[in-house]
This record gives C-alpha cells, structure tokens and sequence, in this order.
C-alpha cells in the first residue's frame, strides 16, 4: 500500500453541485461546506475519527428541502472513499467501533467488501439546527452502496437528538480507520479471492 490512497469525485445535478476529496493516509485535516451546518459538522467527525483528509464544497437546492443535498453528500463522500481504497488489496476490510456522546450511545459495523447494505438502528425524528433528523438516513443509505460497504448503525442509548446523531458520525470514523487500515495481507482480503 506504498500508492498514495486518494480520491476526488465531482458531481453535477439540477438539484445539487458537489466536490469531494479524501486522503485517506492525511491527518485529520477537514475543510466541509455544504450549505447545512449540522451536516458539515458531521462530516468533519468522520474524517477527524478515521483519521483522513476531507475536503468537501457544494451547495443544493436547500429551498426545495435538504434530502437532495444530504443523498448526494453520501454519494460523493462513498465514491471518493471507493476510489481512493481502490482495489481494496492488503486493507483489514472489516471494522467496528463504539462512540459516546455524554447520554448517547453509539456502534457502528462496517466491511469494505464491496456489498452495499445498510441496517440502521438509529430512532431520529425531529430538526437538528437546519436539518430535519429523519434524512440523515439517506446520507447513510447513499453512503453505504456509493462505498461498497456494508454498515451497521445501532443507538444503545440516547435522548439530545444532536448527541445521537453525533455519535453515530464519530463511530463511523472510528470503524472506517479500523478498516481502510493495512494489515490485510498483501492481497485482496476476501476467501473467495475477490470481493463483491
């Protein structure tokens, strides 16, 4: 894994415009503007967690509602992740991780095996600054078949929707770091030989 694991991804829609770019070998250094305060936010815990370089720009038509531009989040931020991991050889594949936020409880699962499937446990309802909680989801969802991964999120516990939420991101990060890391063996880290 001596190649230089990066990834940047641009996408143009009639509802959003986005760009991103992950190094995922960085230092946690993080530069996210989506027009959505609280998703920003989130997405600076994942790349501070996993321990990458993120930069995001991009901007969606927010006076229509916010789903557009949180799906298309996830899309970018998969597709860069993908394309940086690139034939996934010598990674751990799998990872996992628990996050506390004061009250709130988080685990996430994750297997970069290239098998989208997303199981999301996470009982959000209600706004978060801008954000309406429920579509976070979408995030995810997109998140999840863009990257290739199958992901676990389950909620143990919580109450303050912010610190639900909050948690989750940062378990995310801590399970991607675990799972992009090396040590996976010099070839594609599956028994069938191929991943998928």
């Amino acid at each position: 894994m001596s190649k230089a694991r990066v990834g940047e991804i641009k996408r143009k829609s009639k509802e959003t415009q986005l760009s991103a770019r992950v190094s995922l070998d960085g230092g946690g250094r993080v530069n996210v503007a989506t027009g959505l305060p609280f998703l920003d936010h989130m997405l600076e815990q994942v790349a501070r967690y996993a321990g990458v370089d993120m930069k995001l720009k991009g901007a969606g038509d927010l006076h229509v509602d916010t789903h557009h531009l949180v799906e298309d989040a996830g899309i970018v931020v998969g597709q860069a992740f993908s394309s940086a991991l690139g034939d996934r050889a010598g990674i751990v594949r799998f990872g996992s991780a628990y996050a506390p936020l004061d009250e709130a409880l988080a685990r996430v699962v994750v297997d970069l095996g290239r098998r989208p499937f997303l199981s999301y446990n996470v009982p959000l309802r209600g706004r978060i600054g801008t954000l309406e909680a429920e579509v976070l989801e979408e995030f995810w969802k997109a998140l999840s078949i863009h990257l290739g991964a199958t992901i676990h999120v389950d909620v143990i516990r919580g109450r303050n929707r912010h610190h639900v939420a909050e948690s989750t991101f940062k378990a995310l990060g801590l399970a991607l770091r675990e799972a992009m890391a090396a040590g996976g063996g010099s070839g594609t880290p599956s028994s069938k030989g191929l991943l998928g």
